[in-house]
């Protein structure tokens, strides 16, 4: 398989093809994964709140960073939850194990997403007082 890829030819059609694949990805993940919307709201809440507080640049950027990572996070654990599905149907301490590691990273990049979402917004909420 390597190998085959190592002797195609570069394809700008098959790069902008890619990107299907990961629009279908994100699909996926908006329709049928119930978590990924808490994020999304939780991304749309942080947006919002970013133009009524008018944010600085670094601001926006830790945001973005952090939305980026939580979004990816849950992205990645949910491909692991069905591959850990379709690897072994019936349950077992190992696969348990795998999808907690995977829910925990989610967790690990909400945490300091919502640390982040503190640092930078609860002074600009209490100077409203």
């Amino acid at each position: 398989m390597l190998q085959v890829m190592r002797d195609e030819k570069f394809s700008i059609k098959k790069r902008i093809k890619s990107f299907s694949y990961a629009f279908a990805g994100l699909k996926v993940l908006f329709c049928e994964e119930h978590n990924s919307w808490i994020h999304a709201v939780a991304a749309v809440m942080a947006i919002v709140a970013g133009f009524l507080f008018r944010i600085s640049y670094m601001e926006w950027i830790a945001v973005l960073i952090v939305i980026g990572m939580v979004i990816s996070a849950e992205t990645l654990n949910s491909s692991l939850e069905r591959t850990a599905d379709f690897v072994k149907a019936e349950r077992d301490d190992r696969k348990r194990d795998i999808k907690d590691l995977g829910a925990a990273a989610v967790l690990v990049c909400a945490i300091v997403a919502v640390l982040v979402g503190l640092i930078i917004f609860l002074p600009k909420i209490l100077a409203l007082f």
